[in-house]
Formats: structure tokens, sequence, C-alpha cells
């Protein structure tokens, strides 16, 4: 039932925003995210590090087609859960200084989503998956359309016909793997991995199952929604697309592609592998050449993310591990980057790296916090994205090493993007616009500080969430390599 809990509640809690006018809504929605992060660190400390799924409710849906609402977590699934609970109400938090028309419905589709996601993380069935993997989106879809910037329907909409796209190949090769399984069917993920089919049939069905997880992720060439999006969103679709949703994409790949098509995997996974390669650098070099931080960070990502898709290819211990703790340590790291550039342009009235420039000389501890930040976005020993980093190029080393020669080049290309942005902002003189800079507020403060924590917490004891997926991970490559 905990399982049922954590997803139901933020739902419910949306219910209640609705009614609620004004500033209220924001409140009731933060307070609403904070018992759900209760809720997901009580399964946290409740559970048992092995590989077995827990917290189960497995209860008849379309009985007559034998399709279960079948929900549960394990050690894969409890990481994801445990990011999106910690995420959310920083997110709401962030928002204290924006003024939202119609605040109840903006808050309200940030709990639908909610729910959303963590229904995705925690479906032990393929249909359950699907259903919600759709309502993650439409939230999203709204946040973007009627909050967001300069020609958001247009961009929305990009975006909205290029996941439907995606998740359309999805239901196909759901319904197909469906109709495969033996008698009166089922569409529970363990009927799925003990399905039996030719080379060929899992070749077919590993691209249209890869297609959906690689538009969300997203990996290149499926990646050109992305940087407009996150561009134009509001600043918490921002952060809820790039801390949250993208990894759906990526659990999505662990969990119902790899060891349900094995065959199918490891005729393409080269190809994969080089995709997300190229997406590395080319994330990177774009990233280079950016004068809007937001695009700068959005184009980032695309190049990290590209590192763990093709740790996750690997089909190795170090490089799905890695995609694990990599997805706990990009969530926080852009998040982070996100809300510091919204502070600096609400302050400021640009993005623009160039219009910039002596932030730091007033703002000690906004600097610390932007530097804590950037630091772990780009690998820096005894932070987050080091392990997770590490572990991913060692997968890929492992399993070409000229592969992982050219992978290893995102942490000096990340260097350079980051730092220069972070040179060009906060050093050197001031200027007209940054002449009367403030530093964080309590609220600013209240979203960064435990951000910055996780920054250290993760890079110093890594072992408190590998050891959590370890087991599952082990478990799922013995499927996978069946």
């Amino acid at each position: 039932m905990l399982t049922a809990l954590i997803i139901l509640w933020p739902a419910l809690a949306a219910l209640l925003v609705l009614l609620v006018k004004g500033d209220g809504a924001r409140k009731i929605a933060f307070g609403a995210a904070l018992v759900e992060l209760v809720l997901g660190v009580w399964a946290w400390i409740n559970f048992v590090p092995n590989a077995s799924t827990q917290f189960l409710l497995n209860e008849p849906w379309i009985a007559e087609a034998g399709i279960m609402f079948k929900v549960g977590m394990d050690g894969i699934s409890l990481l994801m859960v445990l990011l999106t609970v910690f995420l959310v109400p920083l997110i709401i938090l962030s928002t204290a200084k924006h003024t939202y028309e119609k605040p109840n419905s903006f808050y309200a589709l940030i709990l639908f989503m909610q729910t959303g996601l963590v229904g995705v993380f925690t479906a032990l069935d393929a249909f359950v998956f699907y259903f919600f993997w759709e309502v993650a989106l439409i939230p999203i879809y709204f946040i973007a359309g009627m909050w967001g910037g300069e020609n958001r329907v247009r961009v929305t909409f990009k975006f909205f016909i290029y996941t439907v796209f995606g998740s359309l190949f999805m239901l196909a090769a759901f319904v197909y793997l469906y109709f495969q399984t033996p008698g009166t069917h089922s569409s529970e993920e363990v009927a799925f991995y003990q399905l039996v089919l030719d080379a060929g049939t899992q070749s077919w069905l590993f691209w249209f199952l890869f297609i959906a997880f690689a538009i969300k992720m997203p990996v290149f060439p499926f990646h050109t929604w992305q940087p407009d999006t996150y561009t134009t969103a509001p600043a918490a679709g921002t952060m809820l697309l790039s801390g949250i949703m993208l990894k759906m994409g990526i659990y999505g790949a662990l969990r119902w592609l790899l060891p349900v098509v094995p065959l199918g995997v490891s005729q393409w996974a080269d190809v994969v592998v080089v995709l997300a390669i190229i997406g590395i650098i080319y994330g990177a070099i774009i990233a280079i050449r950016q004068q809007d931080m937001k695009r700068l960070v959005a184009f980032s990502s695309v190049s990290h993310v590209g590192l763990i898709a093709a740790g996750l290819f690997t089909l190795n211990h170090h490089g799905l591990q890695g995609a694990m703790v990599q997805m706990l340590s990009h969530g926080i790291n852009v998040v982070g980057m996100f809300f510091i550039i919204d502070i600096i342009q609400r302050r400021t009235g640009t993005r623009e790296i160039a219009a910039l420039g002596g932030i730091t000389q007033n703002t000690p501890f906004l600097s610390v916090c932007f530097l804590v930040l950037l630091l772990g976005t780009v690998a820096l020993p005894l932070t987050n994205g080091f392990v997770g980093e590490f572990l991913l190029l060692m997968g890929v080393y492992q399993y070409n090493n000229w592969l992982g020669a050219i992978a290893g080049l995102t942490i000096i290309l990340g260097a350079v993007y980051m730092l220069r942005m972070f040179q060009r902002v906060m050093f050197g003189e001031k200027n007209e616009i940054t002449q009367g800079f403030t530093d964080l507020t309590f609220n600013e403060k209240a979203v960064l500080v435990p951000l910055v924590v996780m920054v250290f917490w993760i890079g110093l004891h890594p072992n408190t969430f590998l050891s959590l997926s370890e087991p599952s991970v082990l478990k799922l490559l013995d499927v996978i390599k069946r």
C-alpha cells in the first residue's frame, strides 16, 4: 500500500489545490510535496537492500485481459522515487518570487505530474507504465504551453508531437509483446522478461522501444525538441523536465528495453553507444558557443545524458551503476543550475552572458552555491558528478577503449563551457545591470542548500545510494545476459 499512497497522494493534493485561490495554492502544494517527501524517506528507511520488489500492490485492472495494476519498488525504482520526492518540493519552493496567472492550476499540474513520474518509476506492468508515462506528459505540456516564454505554443507543440510519436511506437511494441505471452496473456514485467523471441523480431522491437525512450532522454539525433523547450518553459517547468522527466527515458530503457529484447540490444548496442558519444561531443561544442545561460545548460544536459546513455548500453556493471548514480547527480545539479539562472534573470532581466559581470562582489552565498553546483556538473572529485562520470567512463572504456577515450572529452569540454560562463557572469567589473545585485533570500537558500548538501553527500558517500541499486542492477544483468 505504501507505493500506492506515494503515487496517489500528489494527485489527491492536486485536487485540493485546484480549489484554492492566490498564494495559498503554492503553500498547500509545497506542504503536500513535503508529505510526499516524508513518505519517500519512510520507504527508504523500511527498504531492505536486496533484489526483491517491495511495497508491492497487485490488483486487477482489466482482469479479463490479464492486465493488473501492479506497482512496487526495487532498488532502481526507489532511487528514482527518492529523486522525485526530493526535487519536487524544492521546485515548488523555487517559485516563491514568481507570480503566475491561475496559480492553483499551475501548482496542481506540478502535483499531477509528480503522480505520473512516481507511477512510471514504480510500474511493474507494461500498460500501467504506459498509462503513467502519458500522465506525466500532459501536465508539462500545459505548464510549458500556458506559462512559457516567447513562441511557447510552437515550441511546446513540437515537444508534444515528438513525445507522442515516440509513445505510439512504445505502445505498439507493448501490444505485440502482450500477445506473445502464453495462455490468456499478461502484460506484467516478469512475463515480458520470460519471452523467447527470435533475433529478427527483437531487432525491430528494439527500435520501437528505443525511439520512445531516446526522445525522452533525449539522445542524439532525437534531441532537437529539447533546447527550445528548456529555454521557453517557465523555470519550474524546465527544472521538472531536466531534473526528473528525462530520467523517465533512461529508466524506461533500463527496465523495459535492455531485459526484454536482449538480442536486439546486442545487435544495435554499438550504434547506440556511438550515437550517444556523438551527442556528448555535439552537445558540449554547441554549449561552448551559447550566449544564453539557459540554452548553455540545456545543451550541456544533452552532453551529460549522452554519457549516461553510452554507459547504459555497455551492459556491464560499472556502466549501469554509473547510470544510476549519475541520474541522481544530474537531476540535483541541473535543477540547481537552472534555479541560479532564474535568480540571475529575475534580478537583472537578462540571461545573456555578455551582459553580466561582477555579481560575485556582493553575493558570497550565491557565489559559493553556484560554484559548488558547477563543480559537481564538471565532475570535480569529491562531488556527486565525479562518482557517476567515473563509473560511466569505466564502463564505456571496458566496452571499447577508444570510445571510452572519446567519451572522456566530456570532462574537458564541460569544464570549458561551465567555468567560462562562471567567469564571465560572476567575475569582472559590475555594470548597470548588475550594480544593485543582492545575495540570496531565505527562500532561495532553502532551495540551494539541500542541493549543495547532496552534491557532497553523493560525492563523499556514494555507497549510500549505490548499495540500494546494486542488487537490482546485478539481477537485471543476469536477465539481460540469460
